[in-house]
């Protein structure tokens, strides 16, 4: 099969990494010349938001996918038309790329999600604050969201269309990684606990199993099953979750694709994210996702105050720590806040696991030479 990814970075990479083990030809089409994907795959250099461009690059491929939902939806559509197998679905993608749209969904269909309010600008606000503001497009990686807590805070409104949402009393922040594939058949992973970087509004590392109880595990598991139910879309999705003080689940997005929240997966489950989605794009049986291990992931992002060259200090240490796993992008230029890679680590308990994690932010850091 010819397998054409929109989007060349490092879930593209690892993706292929596991899928090379098997008979397909892989092809990426990213709008960095040097993208992690560049040299494992047959890459091609080009904006996957144009249309002309995505229709060049898909028109002789068996099947599309994404690792970044930014794309043009109208390409994807031409495509299906003209026989080319697109996973997901263009008009989930198209939902879940807008987050009015996708805010909308939940409504719809009575997934929980906060309290919200549409908006053009900061005149027809009238939600009480504090509130998070979401523009409709474009965000990614905590780009394009910000919390408003204060009259203050107002001026820094963004004048565009956007999702305000009431702010939630969080005690913790959870992910679940749902499958479905063509046949109907559908696998939910361990539900995982996040803890966010408060500067970047990034992952800063994660834990799995999540330490809550099954009252909430039973919600978790109502939701992942009811929009499972609902997508009408094979697929693997990214459902981030918020837990509050109450005790009651939220959804916060749901990503249509591979996801940060899930790297652990690699050594910490049975089968990873990433042989599930090849499994899911095939049409395959759905693999195995049992806990081999309590696990967790370190995320490698570039340290402030340095750009250029990267340089992983304290990689020889982190090297020598057992059941530790270092997973590296490829990229050769760091960023403060640009995520250069990985660390996944096994324990035998959570709280080994925790201290393991903590060690390894302490030894390692990403500078530039």
């Amino acid at each position: 099969m010819k397998i054409g990814i929109l989007g060349g970075g490092q879930l593209g990479r690892m993706f292929i990494q596991n899928a090379l083990k098997y008979d397909d030809e892989f092809y990426t089409l990213d709008p960095s010349i040097d993208a992690p994907c560049h040299n494992i795959s047959h890459f091609v250099q080009g904006d996957f938001n144009d249309y002309d461009t995505l229709v060049a690059f898909g028109r002789d491929k068996d099947l599309l996918t994404i690792e970044i939902e930014h794309v043009n939806v109208q390409a994807l559509e031409t495509l299906e038309n003209m026989g080319v197998k697109v996973i997901p679905c263009p008009m989930i993608i198209k939902t879940i790329q807008q987050k009015i749209l996708q805010k909308k969904f939940y409504q719809e269909h009575h997934i929980p999600s906060p309290h919200f309010q549409i908006v053009a600008s900061r005149a027809e606000l009238n939600l009480a604050l504090p509130f998070v503001q979401k523009i409709n497009m474009g965000g990614y990686d905590g780009k394009g969201v910000q919390i408003i807590r204060t009259e203050k805070d107002l001026e820094k409104f963004w004048e565009e269309p956007s999702v305000v949402e009431s702010l939630v009393d969080i005690e913790k922040e959870l992910s679940v990684i749902v499958a479905r594939n063509e046949s109907g058949e559908t696998m939910t992973f361990p539900v995982t606990e996040m803890i966010a970087d408060p500067e970047l509004n990034l992952l800063d590392f994660n834990i799995c199993p999540a330490s809550v109880d099954k009252e909430v595990l039973s919600q978790i598991d109502a939701i992942a099953q009811k929009f499972l139910e609902v997508v009408d879309s094979p697929g693997l999705f990214a459902i981030e979750l918020f837990l509050d003080k109450k005790g009651k689940v939220w959804v916060n997005e749901i990503a249509p694709r591979l996801h940060n929240s899930g790297h652990q997966s690699q050594e910490g489950n049975a089968n990873s994210q990433f042989e599930q989605m090849y499994r899911v794009l095939k049409n395959m049986p759905l693999a195995d996702t049992d806990i081999t291990a309590y696990s967790g992931m370190v995320n490698l992002v570039g340290a402030a105050g340095f750009t250029g060259k990267v340089k992983y200090n304290g990689l020889q240490q982190v090297l020598k720590l057992p059941k530790t796993y270092i997973h590296l992008y490829g990229k050769q230029q760091t960023t403060p806040g640009r995520k250069m890679g990985h660390i996944n680590t096994l324990a035998d308990s959570r709280e080994e696991l925790v201290e393991k994690l903590k060690k390894i932010k302490e030894i390692i850091e990403v500078r530039a030479e």
